[in-house]
């Protein structure tokens, strides 16, 4: 009865993380190209901050699938941890790079501005954070004592903060022209990408070497 409940309760959790693994992904894609067409960093930073839990939502998906298809498997052995360790580790450094590309991007339309589509970075913006709050809340009914869709929660409610500072830059910006402080929130993002990425790299890195405090 325990073992089937657990399995009802991991396959429900397989079910959450592929659909916003979805809705996300198509969010992110619109953010990054109307974040290019209208100038906005901060929407761009938000873009490609989503990519980056586009990742880790997909690996929190492909730990289900694995799990559920290979359970029962007399012929694979596999440890989940490490798979998912080593993807993490290939995606934080992937994350560094992204980082410093936005950050040299705001930091050249900081001293060359390029007129900025308020409006329309605007109406993304606001779509990106209304999936925000969608993803948080399928992913909320998900059993509390999974690590793994808890871990995928989490990371949407970071992204939905990202949202709002690049909502709060645009508002400035339709009201009072405010043109720097779009850039400024791009570096901001790009900032926290890189400490969302440092700590992944440490964590997974960790989880890759058994790395472990002696007792």
């Amino acid at each position: 009865m325990g073992h089937n409940h657990d399995h009802n309760c991991a396959h429900e959790n397989e079910t959450r993380s592929k659909i916003v693994v979805f809705i996300t992904a198509i969010t992110m894609v619109l953010e990054i190209f109307f974040g290019y067409w209208t100038n906005s960093m901060a929407l761009l930073a938000d873009g490609w901050h989503m990519a980056s839990h586009v990742f880790a939502l997909g690996l929190s998906w492909l730990a289900y699938f694995i799990a559920r298809k290979y359970a029962d498997s007399k012929k694979y052995t596999f440890d989940r941890k490490k798979l998912l360790s080593l993807s993490g580790f290939i995606n934080a450094i992937a994350l560094l790079i992204v980082a410093v590309l936005i950050s040299v991007e705001s930091v050249s339309k900081l001293f060359n501005p390029l007129e900025i589509m308020f409006r329309e970075a605007m109406i993304v913006a606001v779509i990106g954070l209304f999936v925000n709050i969608l993803s948080a809340y399928i992913l909320h009914g998900g059993r509390k004592d999974d690590n793994n869709i808890r871990a995928a929660y989490f990371h949407v409610l970071a992204d939905a903060l990202t949202s709002i500072g690049a909502i709060a830059a645009l508002t400035a910006g339709i009201i009072w022209n405010i043109q720097w402080l779009d850039r400024v929130i791009g570096l901001v993002g790009a900032l926290v990408i890189t400490k969302w990425a440092l700590s992944l790299i440490w964590s997974s890195g960790k989880d890759l070497v058994d790395f472990n405090v002696k007792t």
